[in-house]
């Protein structure tokens, strides 16, 4: 199979397509103010060819800020893309659209993954999907886009997740999440007074949540916000960690990127070896797979800060690049099998 990746930083879609042709599944990661029109020209110039697409920063070689970018697949894929609506209140509703698409891939574990891309409402939405999914035990990689909308073939819609299948015939897929992030001492929480549609925490062991964190991490209130690409929660999830970054700061509580809930059991997590542990995902996928065709990956709005402030970023692009064709999406959040996650790399590889 093939991976293509075409961009223009000014947003000139005719551009970022050239050289595409025959393609089973276009992805279509854009910038807020052409979004309507990109969608509308990307099935002019491909009609019936399966896409999905959303708003946000891309990469491949270097990051696409504000432009447009389109990721294909070619030679040996089959594809089908979709939609399920009202995420927001009853994705559950469209669940027979996922059941005939996967059927239609005839999807398996072995080589088959499903991509989405997001407005919100996340945990809900990915419940929803591998209710189907993990029936044939096909893994999910996505994230969620901006502004709130997403595209599937050719229509925009708003409290949505597009999702498309992938099947690979010339070879397995694979899916990966990688955790920069390790626990900080000892400390461990309970959560109550959260409000679980806006997801705050209120209290942590009965004291205001904004306090504890300020005084475990001696932080001003302005400091929170970037303090916690170092400092990010983490809930325990079997032998993984989920981690939970801080959106913002709500009185004396705080609002998170993530929801939350009464009695969930918290932990402080602080920022380990970034290179050291992007080197052993890529020594792991190398492992896994001598022959690679693509990766296809999303990587956390805040991981693209943090390896920015770093000057890490586009060290981080080559070596990932190493691997072969690689391109993915900044998300606003991470997607991989059920689980939403955040501040976290997740991927899928293509043999």
């Amino acid at each position: 199979m093939k991976q293509f990746f075409g961009t223009s930083p000014t947003g000139d879609l005719q551009e970022a397509v050239r050289g595409l042709g025959a393609p089973q599944l276009i992805m279509l990661l854009s910038n807020s103010d052409q979004f309507e029109a990109h969608v509308k020209k990307l099935e002019e110039l491909f009609p019936n060819v399966p896409s999905i697409g959303c708003i946000g920063m891309s990469y491949h070689t270097k990051i696409t800020e504000k432009g447009v970018s389109i990721i294909a697949y070619s030679d040996g894929v089959s594809a089908v893309a979709n939609v399920l609506e009202h995420v927001s209140t009853m994705p559950v509703k469209y669940i027979r659209r996922l059941e005939q698409d996967v059927a239609k891939v005839n999807g398996s574990q072995k080589d088959t993954i499903c991509i989405d891309f997001c407005s919100g409402n996340d945990a809900c939405v990915l419940t929803t999907i591998y209710s189907v999914l993990k029936q044939r035990n096909i893994s999910l990689v996505g994230g969620t886009g901006d502004a709130g909308k997403i595209s599937a073939n050719g229509r925009i819609y708003e409290d949505a997740v597009a999702y498309a299948f992938v099947k690979n015939h010339h070879g397995r897929v694979k899916a990966y999440k990688e955790n920069i992030y390790r626990p900080m001492g000892d400390y461990r929480f309970i959560a109550s007074k959260t409000d679980r549609a806006k997801y705050i925490i209120g209290e942590l062991n009965g004291k205001p949540a904004k306090q504890v964190y300020q005084n475990i991490l001696h932080v001003t209130e302005k400091e929170i916000l970037t303090q916690t690409f170092k400092n990010p929660f983490g809930k325990i999830n079997g032998d993984d960690t989920c981690i939970i970054s801080i959106k913002e700061v709500n009185g004396n509580a705080l609002a998170c990127f993530r929801q939350v809930n009464d009695s969930d059991v918290l932990i402080l997590l602080e920022l380990g070896d970034i290179k050291e542990t992007v080197k052993k995902t890529i020594q792991q996928i190398r492992k896994d797979f001598p022959r690679i065709s693509a990766v296809f990956s999303v990587n956390c709005l805040f991981r693209y800060l943090l390896f920015t402030e770093n000057r890490y970023m586009q060290q981080y692009l080559q070596e990932m690049g190493a691997l072969g064709n690689h391109a993915g999406l900044v998300g606003y959040g991470e997607h991989y099998n059920n689980r939403f996650v955040n501040q976290s790399m997740t991927c899928v590889v293509f043999e």
